[in-house]
């Protein structure tokens, strides 16, 4: 008897696939003849995964991470240093960023969004990112943190940014998941949900990238409470799910993008995710796509595979991308940022910058093709 976990969903775990498994270090040994024995594949990852995560989380000074001035953007920071982050640049580059918050989350945070541009002229066209659904992929968080020092540090030398800044607002929300991020930090690194009670069963959280009111609780998604991919006992029962939407419906006429980012898989997805049919301006998204993956692909020649979400992935309802496209959001994509399944969740902070860096030449991409017209 080996206590099992993968982090992929059982649903998707069929014959000849291949997954993940976190086995305790003292049943490794019988656990490898018993694979051998089975004729299973398999292949030693990470060896110590203890040490690795103890590696992302501790043994730096708090007051390296935390000097605001000189803040470390190539390293993962905790929630309350994200948060005072965002309070710093509030405070100090008032004339480009504006920090709000769209609501509470379940325990009671403050759900935080920084509005990025040039107060230009009072209506102008919107992009949303957000980062950070899925508590364990703390690439995400890391990459928001990078597109807002890149857009301050470079506006005034790069004139597409200066033409993204001046032209458009961006929504930037670094960590959409908070109680779940939070949690990952302090208890269990390899958390997803959110962190809502339920009684009954007496486990926590819900999948936040299935609880919209899209095609809710069908293919992809679980209706039981337990597991990694719950959808709810209802869509936007997450205060942190209705919150965000309550937000993109209110600016739907002004958000022109969703861009939401995951880890891990090296893809660029559209819509559709619940099911396999085109979208009625796939010409125009599809461009979008393309010409995203090949200039991240030009940074290091990382290559990124795109398309629906649906074939190139696999079939989930209730996503947020699919909402926000349903809502009127004519480019909605979700990026799955490096790696392909070597650190998975644990992308060491070694990789942080070369992951942002080519992520940010695909989200430039996609920004300036917004700003032409596609027939």
């Amino acid at each position: 008897q080996v206590d099992l976990w993968q982090p992929s969903s059982p649903l998707h775990i069929v014959e000849g696939a291949v997954t993940d498994v976190r086995v305790p270090q003292n049943t490794t040994r019988s656990l490898l003849p018993f694979l051998q024995q089975a004729n299973i594949q398999y292949t030693i990852l990470i060896s110590d995964l203890q040490e690795a995560i103890e590696n992302q989380t501790g043994g730096r000074s708090h007051r390296n991470r935390r000097s605001l001035s000189e803040y470390n953007y190539e390293v993962y920071h905790s929630l309350e240093e994200i948060e005072d982050w965002m309070h710093y640049l509030n405070r100090t580059s008032s004339d480009l960023v504006h920090m709000f918050s769209v609501g509470k989350s379940y325990e009671g945070r403050p759900l935080y969004v920084l509005k990025l541009g040039k107060r230009s002229r009072p209506y102008k066209k919107a992009v949303w990112i957000d980062c950070g659904i899925h508590a364990r992929e703390w690439i995400g968080p890391a990459f928001c943190q990078w597109f807002v020092k890149e857009a301050l540090q470079t506006y005034q030398t790069d004139p597409d940014m200066r033409k993204m800044l001046t032209q458009l607002y961006f929504y930037v929300m670094p960590v959409f998941n908070v109680d779940g991020y939070r949690f990952s930090w302090t208890n269990d690194r390899f958390w997803r949900k959110t962190r809502s009670k339920n009684m009954r069963f007496h486990c926590h959280g819900v999948d936040a990238n299935r609880n919209w009111k899209v095609k809710w609780c069908d293919e992809g998604a679980s209706l039981h409470p337990c597991d990694d991919t719950y959808c709810g006992p209802f869509p936007e029962s997450e205060p942190e799910v209705k919150a965000v939407a309550h937000f993109l419906r209110k600016h739907r006429k002004q958000i022109k993008a969703y861009l939401s980012f995951h880890a891990y898989a090296q893809m660029l997805l559209y819509p559709y995710s619940y099911k396999y049919a085109t979208i009625p301006n796939f010409n125009c998204v599809e461009l979008a796509a393309y010409n995203a993956v090949n200039a991240l692909q030009s940074a290091y020649g990382v290559r990124y595979r795109y398309g629906p979400a649906s074939s190139t992935l696999y079939v989930s309802s209730g996503s947020s991308m699919d909402w926000a496209y349903k809502n009127g959001i004519p480019y909605a994509f979700a990026f799955e940022l490096r790696d392909t399944g070597h650190f998975g969740f644990l992308l060491p902070e070694t990789l942080i910058k070369p992951t942002c860096t080519e992520t940010m030449l695909a989200v430039k991409n996609i920004t300036l093709h917004l700003l032409k017209k596609c027939h």
